[in-house]
């Protein structure tokens, strides 16, 4: 079986084919990259989708040998993201769906971060850390099912980068900047955070 995934939940517009026992078949994206100190505009970023997604569909549906591979099943990364690049992943996604006669599968976005994680890294009920741009949550897969152990009460770790990248006028995607320019320092500073019990405040860091 082969299934055609569609990641469209922010800069990226991406799509994968996958088989059924998790290997990667093929890998397509373009990035929307706004002016530096900017920051991913939505709409903006949905138009990029918009006119980058038929290019990167057919690039996934051919395999290196050049072969045009039919899915038998389409999923999509229904959330949680940006709404105006959700919408252009979810209408291609359907229309694929609709005209090749094949099952739709909405798929949440975190759980998709770790669940490929599980599937390239070959373990069984881990405990994690999700650390991306709407999330910041301690979870153990137990019984099929993630379960959250802890997380951020406030803002998430992925929203303060972004926030401190648009006022430094770094260039995007910020987290990545950020690191870069860390790797270059020497000196640590003590930042402000709260623990309470398993969850984590950070708006005293934001300030």
């Amino acid at each position: 079986m082969m299934c055609l995934g569609i990641e469209s939940t922010a800069h990226t517009f991406g799509a994968s084919v996958v088989d059924d026992a998790g290997r990667i078949i093929t890998n397509a994206n373009s990035t929307y990259r706004p002016p530096a100190g900017i920051g991913i505009h939505p709409r903006k970023a949905s138009e990029h989708h918009v006119a980058v997604s038929d290019s990167i569909v057919q690039e996934a549906i051919h395999s290196p040998k050049g072969n045009t591979i039919e899915p038998d099943i389409i999923a999509y990364a229904a959330g949680p993201g940006l709404g105006p690049c959700l919408r252009i992943g979810a209408t291609v996604a359907r229309a694929l769906s609709s005209y090749l006669d094949k099952p739709l599968v909405p798929v949440h976005h975190g759980v998709a971060h770790l669940d490929i994680a599980m599937t390239i890294g070959n373990v069984r009920d881990p405990l994690a850390i999700l650390v991306s741009g709407g999330h910041t949550s301690i979870l153990v897969h137990v019984n099929k099912r993630w379960r959250v152990y802890g997380e951020t009460e406030d803002i998430t770790l992925g929203n303060i980068l972004d926030m401190f990248a648009r006022e430094a006028k770094l260039p995007s995607p910020g987290g990545l900047s950020i690191e870069k320019l860390a790797q270059q320092g020497s000196r640590l500073l003590k930042l402000p955070y709260t623990v309470k019990g398993n969850d984590v405040a950070y708006s005293g860091l934001l300030t």
